[in-house]
Order: C-alpha cells, then sequence, then structure tokens
C-alpha cells in the first residue's frame, strides 16, 4: 500500500509541475507534457513489482503502437478552439477521436501483429 501512495504522489507531483509550469509559459508547460514520462514511470513500476523482461518488452512496444493515435488529438483540439469551439466540446471531440484511432490500432495490432 505504501508504494502504491508512493506511486500516486510522484505521479500526481509530474501532472501538477507540467500543468504549473504551462500556466506562466505555454511552450514549457508542454515540452514537460510531451516528455514520456508517464510511460517512463510506467515502465519502472512496473519493473519493480514484476521484473520480467518478456512482459517489459511487450508494455514497451504496445506503448509505441499506442502513442501513435493519440497524436491527432494534439492537432484536433487546437484547430477547433481557434474556430471558436468551446474548449469542453473541442476536448471532447479530440478525446473522441482518440478513442476512434485506438480501436482502430487494436484492430490492426490484433489483425497484422505488433511484430514482437
Amino acid at each position: 500500500m505504501v508504494f502504491f501512495i508512493l506511486k500516486c504522489l510522484i505521479s500526481g507531483l509530474l501532472i501538477a509541475a507540467a500543468s504549473g509550469v504551462a500556466r506562466r509559459y505555454p511552450a514549457a508547460g508542454a515540452l514537460i507534457a510531451s516528455l514520456p514520462l508517464v510511460s517512463v514511470l510506467g515502465m519502472i513500476w512496473l519493473w519493480m513489482e514484476k521484473p520480467d523482461r518478456l512482459i517489459m518488452s511487450r508494455h514497451a512496444e504496445a506503448t509505441f503502437w499506442y502513442v501513435l493515435p493519440s497524436l491527432p488529438m494534439f492537432l484536433l483540439i487546437p484547430r477547433l478552439l481557434r474556430a471558436g469551439l468551446p474548449f469542453w466540446l473541442a476536448l471532447t471531440a479530440g478525446c473522441a477521436l482518440t478513442v476512434i484511432l485506438y480501436l482502430g490500432t487494436n484492430w490492426a495490432l490484433t489483425r497484422f501483429g505488433s511484430g514482437g
């Protein structure tokens, strides 16, 4: 339980730092948010709980394939905001697009395999 709380605190602090920096320096906040900190922390936590090379290699490869369909969201949201849509609608549209692309990615990985 202590390890779980520690993971939550460290992960939460990184998210809070990114949003805090972004208030004054949007580009710097975006840089922090774009770093694969969540992925790296996830791999560290997974390794500490279950140090298995095969599981880790599968996890890292799957992370690569699932990052790709999330990227268009970061192009759609600013475009919709500039077009005058409210933030919550733009965010919802971006998340919906990501879910659709995740489903497509999952289908493709199931059908064609991920190479691993």
